[in-house]
């Protein structure tokens, strides 16, 4: 039994494309006095939609969401529109350097893993509706860790070959495009494949990617 509603609670919008995880949370989020879910959405386009009606402290956010656009590109459209925006809260079962990096750079003020346990979920809330940053535990090191890497040092011909990796040429066009020979393409990949650690053309533009390598 939940104790007396707070008169100025944490107004909550939920994203996520699966009803019975919705069902979930709005249970466990009703057992809370400081908190009130005034909405839920399947989809990126119907958050946006709610948003824009209910005005939510806070939207609580999954990353994949099935069809349409993704939970990366629904936070950078809600925390970039005209007026208030909410803060988001990404509640995702994904963890990888990638995604948390995409979140972030989206707008998304916390990160936060379903394994998470109620409490932290709570305090998480309370903390992005003031604006303050709330990250999972593992997500905080991972964070950190990548802060502290130090990130590989390409040359101008290395970037600007993979910028053409990033756009998806092979090597022929890719030599075409910055007028060198096939074989100074092969030289410059596998130097660029040492640096970053990777052995694939995917790799090393998810890499680049990760890292923010590419303009």
């Amino acid at each position: 039994m939940t104790g007396p509603r707070s008169a100025n609670p944490v107004r909550i919008l939920l994203c996520d494309d699966h009803v019975v995880i919705r069902a979930g949370l709005q249970a466990l989020l009703d057992s809370a006095d400081d908190i009130e879910v005034v909405g839920e959405a399947g989809t990126g386009e119907e958050a946006l939609a709610l948003a824009a009606k209910i005005t939510p402290d806070v939207v609580l956010m999954d990353l994949q969401l099935g069809t349409g656009i993704d939970g990366v590109e629904t936070t950078r459209r809600l925390t970039s529109g005209p007026g208030k925006n909410p803060h988001v809260l990404v509640l995702t079962t994904y963890d990888t350097d990638a995604d948390i990096t995409r979140a972030i750079e989206a707008g998304a003020t916390g990160y936060l893993l379903k394994a998470e346990r109620p409490e932290e979920l709570f305090a998480a809330i309370q903390a992005a509706a003031q604006g303050r940053t709330a990250l999972s535990a593992p997500v905080a090191g991972r964070v950190m860790a990548n802060m502290r890497k130090p990130r590989p040092t390409l040359t101008d011909r290395e970037r600007d070959i993979l910028a053409q990796l990033a756009h998806g040429l092979g090597n022929r066009e890719i030599a075409k495009a910055l007028f060198i020979s096939e074989a100074t393409v092969k030289t410059h990949l596998g130097r660029i494949y040492d640096k970053l650690g990777v052995d694939t053309r995917a790799g090393a533009v998810a890499v680049a990617n990760e890292q923010r390598l590419l303009p």
